[in-house]
């Protein structure tokens, strides 16, 4: 009588060890695990927040209640959310092009080898930007004032009467100033950058086809420093968009021209913090952050366009 016997199980193969490209992948993965830590929980992790927030209303009957876009479409619909916008639209249209004008002056003048003093003025230049914006603008919130600031002391000492920089009527230039005064510093030293980069061997050629320094801009120069045109084109917009340290800060000195929905993130600001309305707050933040998203897109996109 035969006996039937079990098969026996083959033993299992021990994995093959890691390759040289399995090591490699995850030795970069090591190297970028933290950044993207670090990048979701204070980036992706906040906006995610700010749209489930945006999502709800905390209503008087039935507590914190979801109603869909229903905020989105308060904001659309808000009277003064886009008067704000209008404003700092305004304020970048005007500020932007003379802040940048003014370092691209600047820039090419230390450039052209011409300026006596360049490292002095290159560094003095600069140096606004070293000043916190609180410190700055209190600063200059202290000289706008018509009793106790540089204005009144010039309407005192030379018997005049200059308009007041913070009345309804001039508070936003007044910020422009506050602002291109800060900013032209940081504009300026990222073209003069780019200057530095440009071959010699093309000033060489201009020189023996007899351009003169004019020509030399327009046909070397801004086209070389293009980019670094467009990247500080959209640092610029994004901040005339961000305003806010500005219009808060002067809030006391100009109660009357200086309204807590003067700006869009200023209005975000009361409409958390003063009105506790933190649902409608988030909606209004990501509306203006898609705005601001939209126009800085366009504008790098028309800017690396080739032949524009």
């Amino acid at each position: 009588m035969t006996t039937l016997q079990e098969p026996v199980a083959a033993e299992p193969r021990p994995a093959p060890p890691p390759t040289r490209r399995d090591r490699r992948s995850w030795t970069g993965w090591s190297f970028l695990g933290p950044f993207v830590a670090v990048f979701a929980l204070v980036f992706l992790a906040p906006i995610a927040y700010s749209v489930y927030l945006s999502l709800f209303r905390d209503q008087l009957i039935g507590g914190n209640t979801f109603v869909g876009l229903d905020n989105y479409t308060q904001a659309l619909q808000d009277d003064r959310f886009w008067a704000a916008i209008g404003r700092v639209s305004l304020f970048l249209a005007v500020q932007v092009p003379i802040m940048l004008g003014i370092a691209l002056l600047v820039a090419l003048a230390l450039d052209s080898g011409r300026l006596y003093g360049r490292d002095f003025f290159r560094i003095s230049i600069f140096l606004p930007y070293a000043v916190p914006a609180v410190v700055a603008t209190l600063m200059w919130g202290f000289m706008y004032g018509t009793r106790f600031g540089l204005v009144g002391d010039i309407n005192g000492a030379l018997g005049v009467s200059l308009p007041d920089p913070l009345s309804p009527d001039l508070v936003l230039a007044s910020i422009g100033n506050i602002v291109t005064w800060e900013f032209v510093g940081y504009n300026m030293l990222i073209f003069y950058a780019a200057l530095r980069v440009i071959p010699h061997s093309l000033y060489e050629a201009a020189q023996i086809d007899g351009a003169g320094q004019i020509r030399v801009i327009t046909a070397i120069k801004l086209p070389a420093i293009r980019g670094a045109l467009v990247i500080a084109t959209i640092f610029s917009i994004i901040g005339s968009f961000q305003l806010f340290n500005e219009p808060s800060i002067l809030q006391p000195l100009a109660p009357n021209a200086l309204t807590t929905d003067y700006t869009p993130n200023f209005y975000t600001y009361s409409l958390s913090f003063n009105g506790q309305q933190h649902n409608y707050s988030a909606t209004v933040a990501i509306v203006m952050g898609l705005i601001t998203m939209v126009i800085a897109y366009v504008v790098q996109l028309r800017g690396m366009r080739k032949g524009v």
